[in-house]
C-alpha cells in the first residue's frame, strides 16, 4: 500500500476533528443548553421561531460535517496500516471501524428523518399556530417529544462513535 505524505494525513485528521467538533458541539449545545433554556424562558411562538432558525443553521452544518467526515474518514481508513480491504474484519481495529460505520449509518438515518421528516412537520405545526389555526395539541406534543428523543439518540450515537474511534486508536 502506498502511504500518503504526512502533511496530507495531517490535513485530513484536522478536517475530520473539525467536522466532529462541529457535529458533536452543535448537538451537545442544542440538547444540553439551548432547548432546556428555551423551553423555560420563551413563550411558544418565540420558542418556535428560535428553534426553526437554529434547526435551519444546524441542519446544513451537520450535513456538511457529515460529508467532510465521510471523505476524510475513508481516506484515513484506506491509509491505515491495519486496513486490509473492504469488509475484511480480521483484527480489533477493523472490528472497531466496522462497528463505527454501523453507528454512523444509524446517525445518518436519524438525521435524515429529523431533517426531511419530523422538522418540516413541526414547522408546519408552528405555522398553523402562528396563523391561529387549529392544531392537534396531542400530536404536537408527541412530535416535540419525538424530536427531543431523537436529538438525545443522535447525541448518544455520536458519543458511541467517539468511543469506537478511541478503541480503534488503541487496537
Amino acid at each position: 500500500m502506498n502511504t500518503p505524505p504526512t502533511w496530507v494525513l495531517a490535513i485530513t485528521y484536522w478536517l475530520h476533528m473539525l467536522a466532529t467538533i462541529t457535529w458533536l458541539g452543535g448537538l451537545s449545545a442544542l440538547a444540553l443548553l439551548v432547548l432546556p433554556a428555551m423551553r423555560r424562558s420563551l413563550d411558544e411562538e418565540s420558542s418556535s421561531r428560535l428553534l426553526n432558525q437554529l434547526q435551519n443553521r444546524l441542519s446544513w452544518l451537520g450535513w456538511i460535517s457529515l460529508l467532510v467526515l465521510a471523505a476524510t474518514g475513508m481516506f484515513q481508513m484506506s491509509s491505515h496500516p491495519q486496513y486490509e480491504g473492504f469488509l475484511n474484519i480480521e483484527n480489533n481495529w477493523a472490528t472497531a471501524i466496522f462497528l463505527k460505520h454501523i453507528v454512523i449509518s444509524l446517525m445518518v438515518l436519524v438525521s435524515a428523518y429529523l431533517t426531511w421528516g419530523l422538522l418540516p412537520a413541526l414547522n408546519r405545526l408552528a405555522l398553523r399556530r402562528l396563523a391561529k389555526k387549529e392544531v392537534d395539541l396531542a400530536l404536537a406534543s408527541r412530535m416535540e417529544k419525538r424530536e427531543r428523543l431523537l436529538l438525545w439518540i443522535s447525541l448518544g450515537l455520536s458519543v458511541l462513535v467517539l468511543a469506537l474511534t478511541a478503541w480503534a486508536r488503541v487496537a
